[in-house]
């Protein structure tokens, strides 16, 4: 299967991003670890994923505009 230079840079760009998210999502869970997430922590999750939806907003723009 011979794959395109710009779906592999897409690809990779998206998988990346992706990565960062579920390692901040783990970040701020593994805080939490013992008493629960709380009140501070949800904000916190609800941070991380605001935080993704404009990263991945940002990305879909930038690889839209690299063709």
């Amino acid at each position: 299967m011979d794959i395109e230079g710009d779906t592999l840079r897409d690809i990779v760009v998206s998988v990346v991003s992706v990565g960062f998210f579920i390692v901040a999502m783990f970040i701020v869970g593994s805080q939490f670890e013992a008493g629960g997430i709380t009140g501070a922590g949800a904000l916190e999750m609800v941070g991380v994923i605001t935080l993704f939806v404009l990263v991945m907003t940002g990305v879909g723009f930038w690889l839209a505009n690299q063709h």
